[in-house]
């Protein structure tokens, strides 16, 4: 997946739900989203590596949890100051 997929959906779709509170909304959408693709829709896929232990996560998962969350916010704050109208015309 693309870097800057998750951010820019999660940050576009907050601040058509929500412009007010956008950031907060595209922070937890962004971080939430990227958890569970990541992990939770992969648990079948963890178990059938048929190790004892799996630890779920890992660097990769963390750095697009850290730079989705990251981004997103930075972009909803950006839009939301410039002003949503500067954007789409």
């Amino acid at each position: 997946m693309p870097v800057f997929l998750a951010p820019l959906t999660s940050a576009l779709v907050a601040l058509a739900l929500d412009p007010e509170h956008a950031a907060h909304l595209a922070y937890i959408s962004g971080v939430f989203g990227v958890l569970i693709g990541a992990d939770i829709l992969r648990l079948k896929t963890i178990a059938a590596l048929g190790t004892p232990v799996a630890a779920i996560g890992g660097a990769g998962t963390f750095d697009g949890i850290f730079i989705t969350g990251i981004i997103c916010r930075l972009i909803s704050l950006t839009i939301k100051r410039q002003g949503w109208h500067a954007f789409t015309t």
